[in-house]
């Protein structure tokens, strides 16, 4: 006797063929040439299967993102934003991690879209801030907060401050195009940053000690 469809399985492949289908197209295209139409034809769906879970092409191309960040973890064996106790290490080899996904065509051209589209759409920009942006973020706050408490950074140190120093300027060198992304600048960025905010190396001596 055969076996009944899995109804299950059936979705998930439609699914994953809707958001490879909008990734590779808005390389192909872009924003603005994107269509629901041309990424149901390209996954090999109805309209309707896509409208029956996501309203806008935006949120198509939010979740396939959301979908691209999960792989790069996976792919790149990541466990967390790293703590070897050397926090200049540490950013330096995130913010590298950050670079070559900024320089991967499979991640430029979707988080261009997105940026560009979440400043012309409240909800879409508050969907792609709080879904993709800011958990990446809290990883940076957290890894701070830790070496705040080994004495490393001054107790009064604004993290959020000091995340979006470390992050800002090469987002706008990406985004913007100002200069050529490189590890070099990264690292130069990170050395800076720790200068300027007080940065030590290793925990204070205990008066007395």
């Amino acid at each position: 006797m055969s076996k009944s469809p899995d109804a299950t399985r059936r979705s998930e492949r439609s699914r994953r063929a809707i958001l490879d289908a909008a990734l590779t197209l808005v390389g192909e295209v872009g924003y603005n040439k994107l269509t629901i139409e041309a990424i149901a034809a390209r996954a090999g769906v109805g309209k309707q299967t896509i409208y029956r879970w996501w309203p806008s092409k935006a949120a198509v191309l939010l979740d396939a993102s959301l979908s691209l960040s999960g792989e790069a973890v996976e792919e790149g064996g990541w466990t967390g934003f790293p703590d070897t106790g050397d926090l200049a290490a540490d950013l330096k080899t995130v913010l590298r991690i950050t670079v070559d996904q900024f320089l991967d065509e499979r991640y430029d051209a979707p988080t261009r879209a997105l940026t560009a589209a979440g400043a012309t759409d409240p909800d879409l920009g508050t969907r792609f801030t709080e879904q993709l942006l800011e958990p990446q973020l809290a990883l940076y706050k957290a890894r701070l907060r830790t070496a705040v408490d080994a004495g490393q950074l001054p107790a009064d140190t604004d993290l959020r401050l000091m995340v979006e120093m470390l992050v800002g300027p090469l987002t706008y060198r990406w985004l913007m195009r100002t200069a050529p992304l490189a590890h070099a600048h990264t690292d130069a960025l990170v050395d800076v940053v720790l200068r300027g905010v007080g940065y030590v190396t290793t925990r204070p001596a205990a008066a007395g000690a």
